[in-house]
């Protein structure tokens, strides 16, 4: 038997389900950093006007690590999270590490691409 934890492949799993209703408030990418991939932002606005947000790590091949979660109360409390986050990823790994607005991708829980409708 072995002590080693085994870390869970998330990438076959949803970062964020958008419900009925609800609606997407950010998408936001990091320029490739290498050996490490892509950072990674996306909030939902819900249905009692809170933001729901996700953070993770995109690795080269697909895999998401590091998935922190959270919700926060308005639009600039969103905007001051996502500034305090992009500050230490330019500290750190340099100005193209930076998350700027992007395009989420929609999957079904299948995994198959979707259409970018929401509901």
């Amino acid at each position: 038997m072995s002590n080693k934890k085994e870390v869970p492949d998330m990438s076959n799993f949803a970062v964020m389900n958008v419900d009925k209703g609800e609606e997407i408030a950010a998408a936001y990418v990091g320029g490739f950093i290498t050996g490490t991939g892509r950072y990674k932002f996306l909030a939902k606005k819900k249905h009692d006007g809170r933001f729901e947000w996700a953070h993770f790590t995109e690795r080269e091949n697909g895999l998401k690590e590091n998935l922190y979660r959270g919700t926060v109360n308005t639009r600039d409390e969103l905007k001051i999270l996502l500034s305090i986050m992009n500050k230490h990823l330019k500290r750190i790994f340099g100005d193209h590490a930076e998350m700027k607005e992007g395009y989420p991708e929609f999957r079904s829980i299948t995994g198959q691409k979707q259409d970018d409708t929401i509901n």
